[in-house]
């Protein structure tokens, strides 16, 4: 893997982390190819039940670098709806839909893409010292990589156009009290307390934490109907599985569960 994102294989999980520390991890093309790859070798390997993602040095990830190739000029404007469908967009879609539970560890400033980013995880840890920040108005762009749609579900349409109208920074408490993140701490506790939780998570039942994540998703868009149908079909599946077994056997045993292993008696 290139130096830009750094690949830790720990014991059931991965940990990604972003590493262009000097620009605060602001994305190009290369580094988000290179993210785009990470994750998917993470989803094909058979081991890896879990991913970690944080960033280098002071910041998560300050969005997009604006570069050479985005400065408008004399050949036009640069062409950002195919940098945000093919790239951005891309990360986000890989996140919410990998089998993999994904915990994010948000160490600084997540800005514009790199707050979408950590939105779409599954579970959001942040240092007290971090701030979410929807800087897109800041250059006269809209919110892109999904920011409309985490922000409307997690903290109601009236703070989500607030955020992106006037790209005031959320501080990591904020973010919490408004279910934006799933919980703040203090900054020294972060890598801990996220690689903790990742680790708790890779020993789960790894086919019932791919379908929880199915679940969640459709239930953006169906009605209760068709979502209490897609529970039923999920438990069902899920009743099939060795994990589901074991977990019995664990629970009449008196004794934790070992997932991911077929148990002996």
């Amino acid at each position: 893997m290139s130096d830009d994102i750094l690949v830790e294989t720990q014991d059931g999980w991965r940990q990604l982390t972003l590493n262009r520390p000097d620009k605060l991890n602001a994305v190009n093309e290369a580094m988000l190819t290179h993210l785009l790859r990470a994750i998917d070798e993470a989803e094909a390997d058979a081991g890896c039940r879990a991913l970690l993602l944080t960033g280098a040095g002071r910041g998560f990830c300050a969005g997009q670098e604006l570069g050479p190739s985005l400065t408008p000029g004399p050949n036009g404007p640069p062409d950002l709806e195919t940098l945000a469908g093919t790239y951005h967009h891309e990360v986000v879609r890989r996140l919410r839909d990998s089998r993999l539970p994904v915990v994010c560890a948000v160490n600084g400033v997540a800005a514009g893409a790199g707050a979408s980013f950590a939105l779409a995880c599954d579970v959001v840890l942040a240092a007290r010292g971090a701030k979410f920040v929807q800087a897109f108005v800041k250059i006269g762009l809209v919110p892109d990589s999904g920011a409309s749609f985490f922000l409307t579900r997690t903290i109601g349409e009236a703070r989500a156009r607030a955020l992106a109208l006037l790209g005031d920074a959320v501080s990591a408490e904020q973010a919490e009290q408004w279910g934006m993140i799933w919980k703040a701490v203090d900054d020294g506790a972060l890598m801990s307390e996220a690689t903790a939780l990742t680790a708790r998570l890779a020993q789960g039942p790894a086919e019932s934490h791919a379908m929880i994540k199915q679940m969640f998703a459709a239930a953006a868009t169906n009605d209760l109907s068709a979502q209490l149908d897609l529970e039923a079909a999920l438990q069902g599946k899920a009743g099939r599985t060795e994990d589901y077994a074991e977990g019995v056997r664990a629970f009449q045993e008196k004794r934790p569960p070992r997932f991911g292993q077929r148990a002996t008696t």
